[in-house]
Protein backbone atom coordinates (compact mmCIF):
# COMPACT_ATOMS: atom_id res chain seq x y z
CA UNK A 1 0.00 0.00 0.00
CA UNK A 2 1.22 3.09 -1.36
CA UNK A 3 2.15 5.85 1.56
CA UNK A 4 0.16 8.37 2.18
CA UNK A 5 2.37 12.02 2.20
CA UNK A 6 0.74 15.23 3.94
CA UNK A 7 1.01 18.51 2.44
CA UNK A 8 1.83 22.01 3.76
CA UNK A 9 -0.73 24.65 3.34
CA UNK A 10 1.36 28.18 4.04
CA UNK A 11 -1.90 30.51 5.68
CA UNK A 12 -1.86 34.17 5.48
CA UNK A 13 -3.42 35.20 8.66
CA UNK A 14 -4.75 38.78 9.54
CA UNK A 15 -2.28 42.05 9.96
CA UNK A 16 -4.83 43.75 12.77
CA UNK A 17 -8.24 43.53 11.94
CA UNK A 18 -9.37 39.50 12.33
CA UNK A 19 -12.14 40.03 9.59
CA UNK A 20 -9.07 40.16 7.00
CA UNK A 21 -8.83 36.51 6.39
CA UNK A 22 -10.43 34.15 3.76
CA UNK A 23 -12.91 31.49 4.41
CA UNK A 24 -10.52 29.04 2.55
CA UNK A 25 -8.20 29.89 5.07
CA UNK A 26 -10.45 28.97 7.83
CA UNK A 27 -11.45 25.99 6.74
CA UNK A 28 -7.99 24.86 6.24
CA UNK A 29 -6.93 25.92 10.02
CA UNK A 30 -9.48 23.60 10.94
CA UNK A 31 -9.30 20.56 8.99
CA UNK A 32 -5.20 20.21 9.06
CA UNK A 33 -3.60 18.29 12.04
CA UNK A 34 -1.34 20.69 13.03
CA UNK A 35 -1.05 24.54 12.94
CA UNK A 36 3.22 25.60 13.17
CA UNK A 37 2.93 29.22 14.42
CA UNK A 38 5.79 31.81 15.00
CA UNK A 39 4.32 32.99 18.70
CA UNK A 40 1.44 30.11 19.66
CA UNK A 41 0.21 32.56 22.58
CA UNK A 42 -0.27 35.06 20.06
CA UNK A 43 -1.73 32.71 17.17
CA UNK A 44 -3.90 31.44 20.09
CA UNK A 45 -6.28 34.69 20.20
CA UNK A 46 -7.05 34.32 16.42
CA UNK A 47 -8.04 30.50 16.80
CA UNK A 48 -10.42 31.51 20.24
CA UNK A 49 -12.24 34.36 17.94
CA UNK A 50 -12.92 31.59 15.24
CA UNK A 51 -12.97 28.79 17.37
CA UNK A 52 -10.05 26.72 15.71
CA UNK A 53 -9.45 23.71 18.14
CA UNK A 54 -6.04 22.54 15.66
CA UNK A 55 -3.23 22.10 17.84
CA UNK A 56 -0.28 24.24 17.99
CA UNK A 57 3.14 23.90 17.63
CA UNK A 58 6.21 26.65 17.99
CA UNK A 59 8.22 27.43 14.41
CA UNK A 60 10.22 30.82 14.87
CA UNK A 61 13.51 31.82 14.31
CA UNK A 62 15.04 30.51 17.86
CA UNK A 63 14.39 26.67 16.98
CA UNK A 64 13.96 26.98 12.61
CA UNK A 65 16.71 24.60 12.28
CA UNK A 66 15.04 21.66 14.65
CA UNK A 67 11.43 21.97 13.98
CA UNK A 68 12.33 21.77 10.15
CA UNK A 69 12.86 18.14 10.46
CA UNK A 70 10.31 17.30 12.93
CA UNK A 71 7.57 18.89 10.86
CA UNK A 72 9.12 17.50 7.87
CA UNK A 73 8.72 13.73 9.19
CA UNK A 74 5.37 14.20 10.59
CA UNK A 75 4.52 15.44 6.85
CA UNK A 76 5.87 12.51 5.30
CA UNK A 77 4.21 10.14 7.88
CA UNK A 78 1.02 11.75 6.26
CA UNK A 79 -0.52 14.77 8.90
CA UNK A 80 -1.20 17.66 6.88
CA UNK A 81 0.24 21.25 7.92
CA UNK A 82 -0.26 24.81 7.99
CA UNK A 83 2.11 27.11 8.43
CA UNK A 84 0.80 30.67 9.92
CA UNK A 85 3.18 33.67 10.77
CA UNK A 86 2.33 36.33 13.37
CA UNK A 87 0.54 38.76 11.33
CA UNK A 88 0.19 38.10 7.44
CA UNK A 89 1.86 36.08 4.73
CA UNK A 90 4.50 34.01 6.23
CA UNK A 91 8.18 34.04 4.91
CA UNK A 92 7.52 37.90 4.13
CA UNK A 93 10.06 38.93 6.52
CA UNK A 94 9.21 35.96 8.75
CA UNK A 95 10.63 32.32 9.61
CA UNK A 96 9.63 29.54 7.12
CA UNK A 97 12.56 29.67 4.72
CA UNK A 98 14.11 26.36 6.05
CA UNK A 99 10.76 24.51 6.60
CA UNK A 100 9.90 25.35 2.66
CA UNK A 101 13.34 24.25 1.22
CA UNK A 102 13.41 21.10 3.25
CA UNK A 103 9.67 20.69 2.01
CA UNK A 104 10.46 21.20 -1.62
CA UNK A 105 13.88 19.00 -1.21
CA UNK A 106 11.33 16.33 -0.09
CA UNK A 107 8.58 16.18 -2.74
CA UNK A 108 5.93 17.30 -0.38
CA UNK A 109 3.54 19.40 -1.66
CA UNK A 110 3.36 23.00 -0.94
CA UNK A 111 -0.49 24.41 -1.00
CA UNK A 112 -0.25 28.39 -0.75
CA UNK A 113 -3.12 30.02 0.78
CA UNK A 114 -2.59 33.55 0.20
CA UNK A 115 -4.29 36.65 2.13
CA UNK A 116 -3.02 39.71 3.57
CA UNK A 117 0.37 41.44 3.40
CA UNK A 118 1.34 44.86 5.15
CA UNK A 119 3.64 46.17 2.00
CA UNK A 120 1.27 44.98 -0.67
CA UNK A 121 -1.59 46.55 1.05
CA UNK A 122 0.15 49.88 1.59
CA UNK A 123 1.65 49.69 -2.34
CA UNK A 124 -1.67 49.41 -3.85
CA UNK A 125 -2.87 52.65 -2.02
CA UNK A 126 0.20 54.35 -2.24
CA UNK A 127 -0.53 56.33 -5.29
CA UNK A 128 2.92 55.63 -6.83
CA UNK A 129 4.17 53.64 -9.87
CA UNK A 130 4.12 49.86 -8.97
CA UNK A 131 4.63 48.03 -11.63
CA UNK A 132 7.93 47.52 -10.77
CA UNK A 133 9.44 47.61 -6.98
CA UNK A 134 11.54 45.55 -4.48
CA UNK A 135 10.49 44.76 -1.02
CA UNK A 136 13.67 45.64 1.15
CA UNK A 137 12.39 43.99 4.66
CA UNK A 138 13.89 45.84 7.30
CA UNK A 139 16.87 48.94 7.06
CA UNK A 140 20.25 48.42 8.94
CA UNK A 141 19.98 49.33 12.74
CA UNK A 142 23.38 51.62 12.81
CA UNK A 143 22.98 55.34 11.01
CA UNK A 144 25.82 55.15 8.63
CA UNK A 145 24.96 51.29 7.00
CA UNK A 146 21.41 52.74 6.74
CA UNK A 147 22.19 55.77 4.85
CA UNK A 148 24.28 53.07 2.37
CA UNK A 149 21.18 51.20 2.41
CA UNK A 150 18.83 54.06 0.93
CA UNK A 151 22.14 55.57 -0.90
CA UNK A 152 21.42 52.41 -3.50
CA UNK A 153 18.22 54.18 -4.65
CA UNK A 154 19.28 57.42 -5.62
CA UNK A 155 19.30 56.34 -9.02
CA UNK A 156 16.36 53.24 -8.64
CA UNK A 157 14.00 53.10 -11.69
CA UNK A 158 12.13 50.59 -9.21
CA UNK A 159 9.67 51.91 -6.38
CA UNK A 160 10.99 50.58 -2.83
CA UNK A 161 8.73 49.33 -0.03
CA UNK A 162 10.19 48.81 3.28
CA UNK A 163 9.43 48.38 6.92
CA UNK A 164 10.38 50.20 10.57
CA UNK A 165 9.81 49.61 13.82
CA UNK A 166 8.40 52.52 16.06
CA UNK A 167 12.06 52.79 17.44
CA UNK A 168 13.76 53.51 14.83
CA UNK A 169 11.11 55.27 12.45
CA UNK A 170 11.78 59.02 12.82
CA UNK A 171 16.09 58.15 12.62
CA UNK A 172 15.01 56.05 9.65
CA UNK A 173 13.32 59.08 8.28
CA UNK A 174 15.84 61.25 8.81
CA UNK A 175 18.25 59.49 6.99
CA UNK A 176 16.80 58.51 3.74
CA UNK A 177 15.75 62.30 4.20
CA UNK A 178 19.91 63.23 3.85
CA UNK A 179 20.13 60.95 1.30
CA UNK A 180 17.07 60.85 -1.28
CA UNK A 181 16.15 64.42 -1.05
CA UNK A 182 13.55 66.68 0.11
CA UNK A 183 11.18 66.15 -2.86
CA UNK A 184 11.10 62.41 -3.27
CA UNK A 185 7.76 60.86 -3.03
CA UNK A 186 7.42 58.34 -0.56
CA UNK A 187 4.30 57.10 1.16
CA UNK A 188 3.77 56.00 4.97
CA UNK A 189 1.21 53.30 6.49
CA UNK A 190 0.86 53.17 10.09
CA UNK A 191 -0.95 50.24 12.14
CA UNK A 192 -2.39 49.40 8.87
CA UNK A 193 -5.66 47.50 9.15
CA UNK A 194 -5.78 48.92 13.22
CA UNK A 195 -7.65 51.12 15.08
CA UNK A 196 -5.19 53.62 14.71
CA UNK A 197 -4.58 53.59 10.90
CA UNK A 198 -2.14 56.06 9.14
CA UNK A 199 -2.02 56.25 5.70
CA UNK A 200 -0.11 59.15 3.76
CA UNK A 201 1.26 60.01 0.73
CA UNK A 202 3.72 63.49 0.48
CA UNK A 203 7.42 64.18 -0.06
CA UNK A 204 10.15 62.95 2.27
CA UNK A 205 10.39 66.55 3.66
CA UNK A 206 6.73 66.53 4.68
CA UNK A 207 6.63 62.95 5.86
CA UNK A 208 9.16 63.29 8.36
CA UNK A 209 7.73 66.34 9.62
CA UNK A 210 4.39 65.08 10.10
CA UNK A 211 6.09 62.12 11.73
CA UNK A 212 8.06 64.44 14.29
CA UNK A 213 5.37 66.82 14.86
CA UNK A 214 2.88 63.98 16.87
CA UNK A 215 4.21 61.10 18.98
CA UNK A 216 0.91 59.16 18.01
CA UNK A 217 2.62 59.04 14.55
CA UNK A 218 5.59 57.34 15.72
CA UNK A 219 3.77 54.10 17.57
CA UNK A 220 3.18 51.29 15.85
CA UNK A 221 3.88 49.14 13.25
CA UNK A 222 5.29 51.18 9.54
CA UNK A 223 5.38 50.16 5.92
CA UNK A 224 7.42 53.17 4.09
CA UNK A 225 7.15 53.27 0.20
CA UNK A 226 10.02 55.30 -1.35
CA UNK A 227 9.11 56.29 -5.06
CA UNK A 228 11.46 55.25 -8.26
CA UNK A 229 13.63 58.11 -8.95
CA UNK A 230 12.93 60.79 -11.50
CA UNK A 231 14.47 59.23 -14.99
CA UNK A 232 16.40 62.24 -17.33
CA UNK A 233 14.18 60.65 -20.68
CA UNK A 234 17.33 62.63 -22.72
CA UNK A 235 20.10 60.36 -20.67
CA UNK A 236 22.83 59.66 -22.60
CA UNK A 237 22.30 57.64 -25.71
CA UNK A 238 26.07 57.12 -26.05
CA UNK A 239 25.57 55.10 -22.89
CA UNK A 240 22.25 53.22 -24.21
CA UNK A 241 24.25 52.21 -27.60
CA UNK A 242 27.07 51.25 -25.56
CA UNK A 243 24.96 48.09 -23.83
CA UNK A 244 23.26 47.62 -27.10
CA UNK A 245 26.66 46.80 -28.53
CA UNK A 246 27.12 44.39 -26.15
CA UNK A 247 24.52 42.87 -26.02
CA UNK A 248 22.65 42.49 -29.23
CA UNK A 249 24.95 40.17 -30.97
CA UNK A 250 23.90 37.62 -28.58
CA UNK A 251 20.02 37.78 -27.89
CA UNK A 252 17.01 39.28 -29.67
CA UNK A 253 16.34 42.57 -30.54
CA UNK A 254 13.68 42.84 -28.32
CA UNK A 255 15.29 41.43 -25.26
CA UNK A 256 17.87 43.68 -25.57
CA UNK A 257 15.67 46.79 -25.44
CA UNK A 258 13.86 44.91 -22.42
CA UNK A 259 17.37 44.15 -20.66
CA UNK A 260 18.62 48.01 -21.35
CA UNK A 261 15.64 49.69 -19.98
CA UNK A 262 15.82 47.98 -17.13
CA UNK A 263 19.49 48.81 -16.37
CA UNK A 264 18.41 52.73 -17.60
CA UNK A 265 15.63 53.46 -16.54
CA UNK A 266 14.54 54.68 -19.83
CA UNK A 267 11.99 53.44 -21.64
CA UNK A 268 12.21 50.54 -24.03
CA UNK A 269 10.65 51.79 -26.95
CA UNK A 270 12.92 54.63 -27.21
CA UNK A 271 15.72 52.19 -26.66
CA UNK A 272 13.80 49.64 -29.42
CA UNK A 273 14.26 52.32 -31.93
CA UNK A 274 18.10 52.67 -31.24
CA UNK A 275 18.69 48.80 -31.14
CA UNK A 276 16.53 48.96 -34.68
CA UNK A 277 18.67 51.62 -36.28
CA UNK A 278 21.77 49.90 -35.19
CA UNK A 279 21.03 46.88 -36.94
CA UNK A 280 19.90 48.36 -39.68
CA UNK A 281 22.90 50.29 -40.19
CA UNK A 282 25.08 46.92 -39.36
CA UNK A 283 22.75 45.78 -42.40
Amino acid sequence: MEQVIGKLYVVATPIGNLADISQRALDVLRQVDLIAAEDTRHSARLMEAYSINTPLKAYHDHNEDYQSGVLVEKLLAGQNIALISDAGTPLINDPGYRLLSAVHDAGITVVPVPGANAAIALLSVSGLAVNSFTFEGFPPVKSQQRQGYYAKWLKSPHTHVFYESSHRIVASLRDALSVLGQERQVAMGREITKTFETIKRCSLAELCEFVEADNNQQKGEFVIVVSRAEVDESGSENEVREMLEKVLPIISLKQASQVVAELTGQKKNKIYQIALEMQEGDG
